[in-house]
């Protein structure tokens, strides 16, 4: 009998890895024939804001990533370093979810209403503390450093971090072998912490490059979060290659791709320092050396750092929450001086809107999901292990760099302005999100089962449909609501491939709180998270275990 325990087929992977490496490669290949102008280059040499907004970009995407890998490492240390920590880490991953679907855009929004000079908190204080009756004209956003934007990188990167961890952790085969090691490690007399520090977490870092590589990428190149939150004088490099990528000068337009691709030697040039500086005999000694430590009950900052970032989204969208429904709001009061659903009737007015953000998101994140089971299915190992560079070229290229690619296909292919063409931008925005989540437990997938099946009498149909894909159900929903909160997200694919004719929450949210309209800001900013959460609940429901 013929075990069914192999289901690759090369003819079958090479149509899959072609259907999403031709748009891929024609994208990437515009954004390089906009960036060979030689003139635009000289240009954006002399420009008198390059250097500065270069400075401004370098300083809060490395120290936003540096921030959030580091507190990244604390709560694992705090929860997966302990010696019995199935529980703990399991409660985690539950708790990760509606922190994962809150977007980086309504996060800023819910920060501006907490720390603006007339937001909550000064509003809070004021009575008691300051006695202002007029908003102070204090730089607590759109600061000149950058603070707000790496404060609010830092937030939303953390959960994305502990999901990709939690997402290689969790998978049998190394959970097993690294409580092994651990309870291996207490025994030489380290305690819990010491143990993950010196071998727990030099053996997942390494294996989040991938995730690491997209936060220093998102956070180099950033748009829509520095149009919110600063900072302005001058902008981030991205901002202002996105400013000029919107000039109707063609001059200035190859000038914005001249600056998206310095982005991307930047982000090149700190990838290959940060790889080099972990691999140095010093970081390895640093490491490894260290007198045992016990004491592992004591509360430390490592131990609080999960509990402060669950206790400032709560803030955040508490915020956002009340601020969709304050009517008159004079200064320094605490509470408006009536509530008013004005915003929400504004919000239900737009429901081609919601409409159009909804069917994207299920559209690009089902057609992602079929895409990556296809290909974990069918493609060879190391196929997959070869290929796995270039799939993730979406999660890691600079956003400026990467919409002007995607702009130039849909005109090639002639989808500029319609939804055929969106729809092909936020699959291949949400693809690599998608595999990452499901390439974990598919990996960990024990292929024992596949045997059983087999000799039973049952073929690769009936297995993967009773066996396989029921218990990875949970994977499986859990990977379709993270591409649909990646597509809801979208702001720069959403603009340059549909051109201003198709409206998302996203795009309205970004649009109004420039306009300074509060109340239906903060309307759209929360719709923004409450869609993705409703998508997350209906897969933690689905991928609940059955009882009998």
């Amino acid at each position: 009998m013929q075990l069914a325990h192999s289901a690759h087929s090369p003819s079958a992977a090479m149509a899959l890895l072609l259907a999403v490496l031709l748009p891929l490669g024609w994208s990437l290949w515009g954004a390089m024939a906009a960036g060979v102008d030689t003139l635009a280059w000289a240009a954006l040499a002399q420009a008198p804001q390059t250097v500065t907004a270069l400075g401004t970009s370098v300083w809060t995407g490395v120290a936003s990533t540096l921030l959030a890998t580091a507190a990244t490492a604390g709560i694992l240390a705090a929860t997966v370093g302990r010696l019995h920590s199935a529980t703990q880490s399991n409660l985690l991953t539950r708790l990760l979810a509606p922190l994962l679907a809150v977007p980086h855009a309504a996060f800023a929004i819910g920060l501006l209403a907490l720390l603006a000079p007339s937001g909550w908190l000064l509003r809070l204080l004021s009575p008691w503390a300051t006695g202002f009756t007029t908003p102070p004209p204090w730089t607590t956003t759109q600061d000149p450093w950058g603070l707000g934007l790496i404060v609010v990188l830092v937030c939303k990167e953390i959960p994305f971090l502990l999901w990709a961890a939690l997402a290689h952790l969790q998978r049998p085969d190394v959970a097993r072998r690294l409580q092994q090691e651990l309870r291996l490690a207490h025994t030489l007399g380290y305690g819990a912490r010491a143990a993950w520090w010196r071998v727990g977490w030099p053996q997942l870092l390494p294996r989040l490059t991938a995730p690491l590589l997209a936060v220093l990428a998102y956070g180099l190149t950033v748009v829509d979060v520095a149009l919110l939150i600063g900072p302005t004088t001058p902008p981030t490099l991205a901002v202002l290659a996105w400013q000029w990528l919107q000039d109707g000068d063609l001059a200035v337009n190859a000038q914005g791709a001249a600056a998206a691709w310095l982005l991307a030697v930047v982000l090149a040039l700190c990838t290959a320092l940060g790889w080099g500086l972990l691999r140095t005999p010093w970081t390895r000694k640093r490491w490894t050396r260290g007198a045992p430590a016990h004491g592992t009950s004591a509360p430390t900052a490592s131990g609080l750092a999960f509990a402060w970032l669950v206790a400032a989204y709560g803030a955040v969208m508490l915020a956002l929450l009340l601020g969709s429904v304050i009517g008159p709001w004079p200064f320094p009061q605490l509470w408006p001086d009536a509530f008013t659903w004005a915003a929400w009737q504004g919000v239900a007015r737009s429901s081609n809107t919601v409409w159009t953000t909804v069917w994207l998101a299920l559209a690009s994140s089902g057609a992602a999901l079929l895409w990556a089971v296809a290909w974990l299915e069918w493609a060879p190992a190391h196929w997959q292990l070869r290929a796995r560079p270039v799939l993730m070229l979406p999660l890691v290229l600079p956003a400026v760099l990467w919409v002007v690619g995607l702009h130039r296909l849909s005109l090639a292919w002639g989808l500029d302005t319609t939804g055929t063409g969106l729809w092909l931008a936020h699959t291949l925005a949400a693809l690599p999100y998608v595999l990452i989540a499901l390439q974990g437990p598919y990996q960990g997938f024990d292929p024992r089962l596949r045997h059983v099946s087999a000799s039973l009498g049952h073929g690769r149909a009936v297995f993967l449909l009773r066996v396989k894909w029921p218990l990875l159900r949970s994977a499986l929903a859990a990977s379709l609501a993270i591409g649909f909160s990646v597509s809801v997200a979208q702001y720069l694919p959403t603009l340059y491939v549909g051109a201003g004719r198709f409206a998302t929450v996203t795009t309205e949210a970004v649009n109004l709180a420039a306009g300074g309209q509060r109340s239906l800001t903060a309307a759209f900013a929360w719709l923004q998270w409450l869609l993705p959460v409703v998508v997350f609940a209906l897969a933690a429901r689905v991928g609940r275990a059955r009882r009998f």
